[in-house]
């Protein structure tokens, strides 16, 4: 790297000349791509710890004093010290709010056995769900389009009733029989017996 020629082009990219700035970019891009290369940082990707850098480089711009005539070991340290504390801060988090942190007490325990759905429920919910998916299904498609216009696409009766024109009394009562033919195929009782 030719230090009077980062010099310069810190000087004008100090003035705001964006081809400065680009040329600066690509003169401390082997750097960047070094010094990202050989950090890990959690929840942080290479892309980021790039940026980062790449935002320090131009935050240093801003900031160096041209009398100084040292803008490369000035950056160079200042993204360093940057992902520094991008692994500083990380570890600190994953000490106070990762799993190191977590521990498991009868109150937390209770806790979240308590926000869990219970096994035998989630089984039930989803049979329930899959038997409603297989009565949705057994619909005609007049029945299916309303199903899908009313309860998926969140679609009220009477936007229903003007889309078809048809009158609303008669949008309720399919809403009606719909219902009454998914409610009747949900009672109907299980046959878990599988014959040979």
């Amino acid at each position: 790297m030719d230090f009077n020629e980062i010099e310069s082009l810190v000087e004008l990219a100090k003035a705001n000349n964006s081809k400065a700035k680009e040329e600066l970019m690509v003169k401390f891009t082997p750097l960047i791509l070094n010094l990202s290369k050989k950090c890990f940082v959690n929840s942080y990707e290479f892309a980021d710890i790039k940026n980062e850098c790449y935002h320090t480089l131009f935050k240093c711009v801003r900031l160096y004093n041209m009398d100084r005539h040292r803008f490369v070991a000035y950056a160079t340290k200042a993204m360093k010290n940057s992902v520094n504390l991008l692994i500083r801060v990380s570890i600190r988090r994953n000490q106070s709010e990762g799993p190191a942190a977590f521990i498991l007490d009868g109150k937390l325990e209770n806790t979240l056995y308590s926000e869990f759905e219970d096994p035998n429920k989630f089984l039930l919910n989803k049979l329930h769900r899959t038997n409603l998916k297989l009565g949705v299904e057994a619909l005609n498609l007049n029945e299916q389009e309303l199903v899908n216009y009313i309860f998926y696409k969140e679609y009220s009766f009477k936007q229903y009733s003007r889309f078809k024109c048809i009158p609303y009394a008669l949008v309720i009562t399919m809403k009606n029989d719909i219902l009454y033919k998914l409610k009747k195929g949900l009672n109907k009782p299980m046959n878990t017996d599988k014959k040979n």
